[in-house]
């Protein structure tokens, strides 16, 4: 998929440009407990850079962090991943041009072009990302978190979901919207977008597999269709979705004689 620039109603055109200026925070895909919770010492630490313009030309400031140490500022490289996943996530992959990347970024063009040679490779390092922050570091830590049994965290996913569905900033699956908005099998990123989703259900299977169940393959296909059919009820605006999913749930782990309580 080439870099190019489009005229639609993207992040970067006039109707956007409010969202996608570079002092304006967007939250990375769903600004979940991973994305957010630092410690307050890690907080206070964090490099502050700013640019400031002195006699026409940019000067970076970097200041100290609370402890006395210095850091390195992020790469441009880094600035456009952030920005990617950000916009990405937001708004799709389809609509989100170079223009609206790089100005949230507050990077050169050519920093673009050296780090992703093609905007299929800056997508795939969403996916990458979105599956380190959303499916790792969220969904799979979480529900482990939050219940003992693995039925119980099966269960929890929908507690999890529960939370998500109800934040303003609820933008759905990355992986499901990017594969409907690339619809081409042959696709590279397509492809990605199945496989991140098969991972997934690996771990599904994993504790399908920990619960006892005979065919646990075929129950992490069926708990899999449970959340990304919630997910799409709650983009219909069914505050309920997780709740529901939650029931059959424990209707699908009943059946296969797993106790619930």
């Amino acid at each position: 998929m080439p870099w190019r620039r489009r005229r639609s109603r993207s992040p970067g055109s006039a109707r956007h440009r409010a969202k996608t200026d570079s002092n304006t925070p967007i939250s990375p895909n769903v600004r979940l407990p991973v994305e957010t919770t630092r410690s307050s010492s890690l907080r206070r630490s964090i490099v502050a850079v700013s640019f400031m313009r002195t006699s026409g030309r940019a000067v970076r400031v970097t200041t100290s962090g609370g402890n006395g140490s210095r850091r390195s500022p992020e790469s441009g490289g880094e600035r456009i991943r952030r920005a990617a996943y950000e916009l990405f996530s937001r708004y799709g992959v389809r609509d989100v041009g170079v223009d609206a990347v790089i100005a949230r970024a507050g990077t050169a063009k050519m920093t673009l072009y050296r780090n992703f040679p093609s905007k299929d490779e800056l997508i795939l390092d969403f996916l990458r990302r979105r599956e380190r922050l959303w499916t790792e570091e969220w969904l799979q830590h979480e529900s482990r978190l939050r219940g003992e049994r693995p039925q119980d965290q099966l269960l929890a996913i929908f507690d999890l979901f529960s939370e998500w569905f109800e934040r303003p900033d609820f933008e759905g699956c990355a992986f499901l919207t990017t594969m409907m908005e690339i619809n081409d099998r042959d696709n590279p990123v397509f492809q990605a977008s199945v496989e991140h989703l098969a991972r997934i259900r690996g771990y599904l299977r994993g504790l399908a597999e920990a619960a006892g169940m005979a065919d646990p393959e075929r129950v992490a296909r069926q708990w899999h269709v449970l959340m990304k059919g919630s997910i799409m009820a709650a983009h219909e605006g069914d505050a309920g979705a997780a709740s529901a999913a939650r029931e059959l749930g424990v209707l699908l782990l009943r059946s296969h004689g797993v106790p619930v309580d």
